[in-house]
């Protein structure tokens, strides 16, 4: 995983893409999100949003 973000940094810096980290950061909460409500009593709630 470690490795990961060191290419994924890499990545962003050697191309000046820095913009595409806020998207990358907003797909991750996203993400962590759903996987974390999909069992628990807050996810009708949850689905409402979307």
């Amino acid at each position: 995983m470690i490795d990961l973000l060191k290419d994924l940094w890499g990545f962003l810096k050697e191309r000046k893409k820095f913009w595409l980290l806020p998207m990358i950061i907003i797909l991750l909460l996203v993400g962590l999100l759903i996987i974390f409500s999909s069992g628990s009593a807050v996810a009708p709630f949850i689905y409402t949003l979307f």
